[in-house]
């Protein structure tokens, strides 16, 4: 099975990355189901790169109905230590205009729905995530946006709701209160998963409309927002494409061992269908172990 150590889970507008070569498409199967769509690997410049539509090939699954933990974990067993995120989102502010873009470092959970952790059932696990991105990671994306020539924000708090619906202007004003700078839908429980799956991960987040909270704003209309969508994506694929270049080989951050600390349960009183169920996130922590 093919090995890459980058992924890229493309939201809203963001089905392919152009410029890949030795293209091959791999179907998963993981505890968890099956993933989103098959996993499309090749190679972008010198990297092996995966890539993986998160609401599937053709956009059919909503926010909700993602296969979250079989995404991740699928990903992970391709060898993936980074994931770049592409999620589509509304802005709570003025200056953070649509068609602009947001590396964000902080999220605020809205979500209800969504299995959020590979854990559970025998085995108690609480990672830290306090920096719920990785800043390393995230940099990268940045400097890399810079050089795309986007008009981009290096930091802000993504509020993620439930969805499918968009907000009422009520809860838009309630999260504007907050501090919060934008709202989407799909980083969480996604940037939960990877963490602890140990994975890098970081979002480039398109701005795509100003949500309901201005006292003039008019509604929501899909056509508008995937037309500026559309152009976030364009300028995405060579943030992409930049970005996966200068990702270092060995990562120097503190999500590689996040689970190092984090798993609450003894050893000895785990259950062996989880040790075996979950032998790829807590196999170097279990040596030893029947």
């Amino acid at each position: 099975m093919p090995n890459a150590k980058i992924a890229v889970i493309g939201g809203s507008g963001l089905y392919d990355i152009e410029g890949l070569t030795d293209i091959k498409e791999i179907n998963v199967d993981t505890p968890f189901g099956k993933p989103s769509a098959p996993i499309t690997t090749g190679r972008l410049g010198e990297k092996n790169v995966a890539f993986l539509p998160r609401h599937g090939k053709g956009h059919q699954i909503s926010p909700s109905e993602v296969p979250y933990r079989a995404n991740i974990y699928a990903l992970k067993s391709l060898g993936v230590e980074q994931i770049i995120s592409v999620n589509a989102v509304g802005s709570f502010k003025k200056k953070i205009k649509p068609g602009q873009l947001v590396i964000p470092d902080q999220l605020i959970d809205r979500t209800r729905q969504r299995a959020n952790t590979f854990f559970g059932e025998g085995i108690v696990v609480h990672i830290p995530f306090a920096e719920p991105f990785c800043p390393i990671l995230s940099r990268i994306l940045f400097e890399a946006a810079r050089e795309a020539g986007a008009k981009v924000h290096g930091k802000g708090t993504l509020v993620v709701m439930e969805g499918p619906a968009f907000s009422t202007k009520a809860e838009s004003r309630l999260y504007r209160s907050w501090g919060a700078d934008i709202i989407g839908m799909t980083a969480l429980p996604e940037a939960k998963l990877a963490r602890e799956a140990e994975i890098c991960y970081a979002s480039i987040a398109g701005v795509s409309d100003y949500d309901s909270w201005q006292d003039k704003s008019e509604p929501l209309v899909l056509e508008v927002i995937f037309k500026t969508l559309r152009q976030n994506v364009d300028t995405t694929k060579k943030i992409v494409k930049l970005a996966v270049a200068t990702i270092p080989e060995q990562r120097d951050c503190q999500c590689a061992n996040a689970l190092k600390v984090a798993i609450a349960t003894n050893r000895k009183f785990i259950p062996q269908g989880q040790k075996q169920k979950l032998k790829l996130l807590l196999g170097k922590y279990l040596k030893g172990d029947s």
